[in-house]
């Protein structure tokens, strides 16, 4: 089933210890779109500059990315540059410059209304409900968001919150909006206004997702060579939204299986700069990866 992401599509130029990449490919729908393309059809929304490659448009279309939703406007591409130390888990920002994306108002196209999968990705909540708005009655929305959003936009993103299925957050994040230093109880807190499902991103130590009934743990893959993070959990979401969009139901197994899927994409990007990884990646290496996931934690009772 098809998948509807909204979201910023960007150029980076990040520094990890080991490199650096000027004016990448990036943002959070870009991420988003590559993981989900592994699955299912995906249609993005989203705004460009003029001056926007079309070696980037040409990628996202050989991954089956419908772009009928991306806007090109007259000025620059949203570009975000920053950095990281050796702790791969905080982003440094050195520069934002929004351009086009500061003016983004989200416009579907009709075929793109009746998508059943809908996720939100990180962006001003009042654009999300903007979305909203436009779709009909997918079968499950899910919404991404930020510290700067909780920080100056609470009343919209606790609206915007109340009217989604599924809400994914750092822990950092369910922890502020949550208002409570414990994880579990902010995330119930939460879960009180509205949705069934909250995924908390955990970075190198994985992801949880809480329900009304109980708790599932996906680990992160352990790998020895991490170059750089940025985009693992647009990445993760992508996955799993994708994974679930090819199933055709949020059933508790599909998410569960999902977020394995998400983890197993997320554990691939972080293995270059920017896409370059996702570029090259393989279904036998997804298949592969997600068999060592089930080895490495499984157990049994004695």
């Amino acid at each position: 089933m098809s998948l509807l992401v909204v979201g910023s599509v960007a150029l980076d130029t990040v520094e990890t210890p080991f490199g650096l990449v000027n004016e990448a490919l990036g943002g959070s729908a870009t991420y988003f779109s590559t993981a989900a393309s592994f699955f299912t059809p995906v249609k993005l929304v989203a705004v460009v500059g003029q001056d926007f490659p079309d070696h980037h448009l040409s990628f996202l279309r050989q991954r089956q990315v419908d772009l009928a939703g991306l806007q090109i406007a007259p000025g620059r591409t949203f570009r975000w540059s920053g950095y990281y130390e050796y702790d791969m888990n905080s982003a440094h920002t050195r520069d934002t410059q929004l351009n086009v994306f500061a003016s983004f108002h989200p416009q579907l196209p009709e075929a793109y209304s009746s998508c059943p999968f809908v996720f939100l990705a990180n962006i001003d909540p009042e654009l999300q409900m903007e979305v909203l708005q436009q779709v009909g009655k997918p079968r499950l929305v899910a919404l991404d968001t930020m510290n700067y959003w909780i920080e100056t936009k609470r009343e919209a993103l606790t609206k915007a919150v109340s009217m989604v299925d599924m809400v994914v957050m750092n822990e950092a994040e369910v922890r502020e909006f949550g208002e409570n230093a414990s994880l579990i109880k902010a995330a119930r807190r939460i879960l009180g206004l509205g949705p069934r499902y909250l995924i908390i991103k955990k970075g190198e130590d994985g992801a949880v997702m809480v329900t009304a009934s109980g708790f599932f743990v996906a680990p992160a893959y352990p790998l020895e060579d991490v170059r750089d993070p940025t985009g693992a959990g647009d990445t993760f979401a992508g996955g799993m939204m994708g994974y679930l969009a090819r199933c055709g139901e949020p059933a508790i197994p599909n998410l569960r299986m999902g977020m394995i899927h998400g983890s197993v994409l997320a554990s691939f990007t972080v293995e270059d700069f920017s896409l370059e990884r996702l570029k090259v990646l393989t279904n036998d290496e997804i298949h592969n990866r997600v068999q060592e996931f089930k080895n490495f934690s499984c157990f049994v009772e004695d």
